[in-house]
């Protein structure tokens, strides 16, 4: 049930809040003649976050020429790949949901769509965790190209120490932050899923049905064996003659020959006397 309720709504927070975020960040370039000098300079970027496209217009503090420059890298296929996932758990886990409540008979069908469920779940985990992961280190290589002290190791003009270069505003990460988070809550909830679905499938019944069925029957065959061993220690008392009687110990020497062991006798003893 917390899949039904969950899973899409973690799925729509996590490529909602990576896929729809654009961030700006704002620098200063105070050169020696102040007619130069650009006190605001506004550089914007977006998901897919394809930085070495990402362009903006920077004063050289030589006269009025400015200089066109990039940012640095291309983070666009970890967050693409971040939010393929979201979308495509989304849509499954929104088909499930339908087949959950409205054909649940033609799920336990053939039990062909526990199987299907199952090995679904743990292939949306796995991706889960490698496209959280994966993102994660994304947005770390995101803040620090997009960081304005790095930004002004790009102009030209702030090399010159008689011009003051300083950062103004740096990119909001809120959001992008966000969808880091919900997206290993996703890898939680699909993973803790796993053993669920795991309980629907014919796999789970059959371990739980043959431990069972050998230990009822161990003490069967142990009782069987025992009953055999005593019935088989009573036939060979009665073949080898039964017991002597009380006091005829001098007949003893039949014991020698059962077993083949050797036809060992003992004499006759004669009856103790006990008159002086």
């Amino acid at each position: 049930m917390c899949m039904v309720i969950f899973a899409p709504l973690f799925a729509i927070f996590a490529f909602a809040t990576c896929g729809g975020y654009s961030g700006q960040l704002k620098v200063s370039v105070d050169c020696q003649n102040k007619t130069d000098s650009d006190l605001s300079v506004g550089i914007e970027f977006a998901y897919p976050f394809r930085l070495h496209q990402v362009y903006f217009d920077a004063p050289t503090c030589d006269g009025k020429r400015r200089e066109r420059l990039f940012l640095i890298g291309d983070y666009s296929s970890s967050a693409e790949f971040f939010v393929t996932i979201a979308v495509f758990a989304f849509l499954y886990s929104l088909g499930a949901t339908v087949v959950y409540i409205f054909y649940q008979n033609k799920y336990r069908e053939n039990n062909r769509g526990p199987l299907i469920d199952f090995i679904v779940t743990v292939v949306f985990s796995f991706m889960w965790l490698v496209s959280s992961s994966a993102w994660a280190k994304g947005l770390s290589d995101v803040k620090t190209a997009t960081d304005p002290s790095e930004v002004l190791l790009l102009m030209s003009a702030c090399k010159v120490q008689s011009n003051k270069c300083l950062p103004l505003h740096k990119p909001v990460w809120a959001s992008l932050n966000t969808s880091v988070v919900f997206g290993f809550l996703n890898f939680v909830l699909w993973a803790g899923n796993i053993w669920f679905v795991f309980k629907e499938t014919g796999w789970h019944s059959s371990t739980q049905r043959y431990p069972s069925s050998t230990t009822e029957k161990q003490p069967s065959g142990y009782n069987q064996q025992s009953y055999n061993q005593g019935r088989y220690e009573q036939e060979n008392i009665g073949q080898s003659g039964g017991t002597n009687p009380p006091g005829d110990f001098g007949q003893q020497s039949n014991y020698g020959q059962v077993g083949g062991y050797g036809q060992v006798g003992y004499a006759p003893s004669e009856p103790a006397s006990f008159a002086n």
